[in-house]
């Protein structure tokens, strides 16, 4: 059987986007499916990571397509400015970034690929015209390669499964969007038919499938995990000598646990000797309104900031900390969503805090494998208490994880998940 892929995001693309596919090509093989890999010959990354190269399967066919990326022009305009994601609105924009936003959120629906759609049908046609191909895969964001596997579908008959990494409009930034009422509804009304139109959708959460249902019966929930790193397994492992906690990862204005903040304030006031051993870490990119309101204002004692390290650097980060911290954007869909550091935080096998809403998969996830707490967002006595007892833990010498069940995350089990759906899809 053989499938094509068609993803944006790929090595050396660096950040969260790359990973989930890059995984799935990795183990399809192991289920006797071999993957064609359709990406864009001249990307815009906002990271690049050269070492997720070495998990690219030899010998996979990787087809790529010229694309136009309005982000470069963006980049121009604002080349004396900060670049950021999609999902790391300035909170204080500029005249020219409140314009630049206007028009990419109400003028590129879905997003800034869809110029990458009329080329991409155009060139996939000719290329299932003259290879077998037994099924087509979309994943997004970008949501325009669905639009990409839509076309495909009416075109050629192929099937085509649309996979939902993140969701469309209940993206922790969607709300935020200087959306035009017409422009709202072109994004709810892409995405119905999308989700119609496919033979079978995957999403990465309970909560996301039920917002699903009365579109398609065929979906299934397929989260993100880990996977077992080369070397890093051999690596001897010293735990932090301090109360570490650490975030990896991006913490936007919309990701910012204040209940976490006024806890750690309230306690480093009250124990002197909980200031002098708390360590806070910050991997990845922390929006500067958090870090000074939140961090810096606070005078805590020890704090180290890194951008961004390679994917491998980042794990080794996870499993000396004492305590990993993730945190869920505070937004009307956060039970939606599970932060793709779950799952090495959950490798890690270190105790995990989280901050998000009750009834989530977040906190399902936290509570049905026994490997931390999840916190209200607003629950500052609560995360009084689960710091207090983590401290204490860790005073006495004996602050680990009692995971449990984390194996079903790995990686691989998840592409066996897959490939029953591709088998099952093809065969009848």
């Amino acid at each position: 059987m053989k499938v094509l892929v068609i993803t944006y995001y790929w090595p050396p693309g660096g950040g969260p986007g790359v990973q989930r596919w890059l995984k799935f090509v990795k183990y399809l093989r192991d289920f006797g499916i071999e993957p064609v890999v359709f990406t864009a010959e001249n990307p815009f990354y906002p990271t690049v990571d050269e070492t997720l190269i070495q998990d690219v399967p030899d010998g996979i066919k990787i087809v790529k397509c010229p694309i136009f990326e309005p982000n470069n022009i963006v980049a121009k305009f604002k080349k004396n400015e900060t670049q950021r994601s999609a999902g790391f609105l300035d909170p204080n924009p500029s005249l020219i970034s409140k314009f630049l936003l206007y028009i990419r959120a109400n003028y590129f629906i879905p997003d800034a690929r869809k110029f990458w759609v009329k080329p991409a049908v155009k060139m996939l046609i000719k290329y299932l015209s003259e290879n077998s191909v037994d099924a087509v895969i979309t994943t997004g964001p970008p949501h325009s390669l669905h639009l990409i596997g839509k076309k495909l579908k009416e075109v050629t008959g192929i099937k085509w499964i649309a996979d939902f990494r993140d969701p469309w409009t209940s993206i922790d930034y969607f709300h935020l969007l200087p959306l035009t009422n017409s422009a709202r509804k072109k994004h709810f009304r892409l995405e119905e038919e999308v989700v119609r139109a496919a033979d079978r959708v995957i999403m990465v959460s309970s909560n996301a499938k039920k917002k699903y249902e009365d579109f398609n019966e065929n979906i299934d929930v397929i989260t993100n995990g880990f996977d077992t790193e080369k070397g890093l397994e051999e690596v001897k492992i010293e735990l932090d000598k301090k109360f570490s906690i650490t975030h990896i990862g991006t913490m936007n204005s919309e990701r910012n646990p204040k209940a976490f903040w006024e806890a750690l304030s309230e306690i480093s006031e009250e124990n002197s000797e909980f200031t002098d051993d708390l360590e806070l870490k910050f991997i990845g990119k922390v929006d500067d309104s958090v870090w000074e309101n939140e961090i810096e204002s606070r005078g805590f004692k020890d704090v180290k900031r890194v951008s961004y390290v390679p994917h491998l650097e980042a794990k080794l980060y996870q499993r000396k900390s004492q305590v990993l911290l993730i945190v869920v954007n505070d937004y009307p869909s956060a039970k939606e969503m599970i932060p793709g550091k779950t799952f090495e935080y959950l490798q890690a096998n270190r105790p995990i805090l989280g901050f998000a809403p009750e009834g989530g998969d977040l906190a399902e996830i936290l509570s049905n494998t026994n490997s931390g707490v999840a916190v209200d967002f607003r629950n500052k006595e609560l995360a009084k208490k689960s710091i207090l007892n983590l401290y204490s833990n860790f005073k006495k010498g004996n602050l680990e994880s009692t995971s449990k069940g984390i194996d079903s995350f790995h990686r691989r089990k998840l592409t066996e998940k897959l490939s029953v759906i591709i088998k099952d899809l093809i065969q009848n």
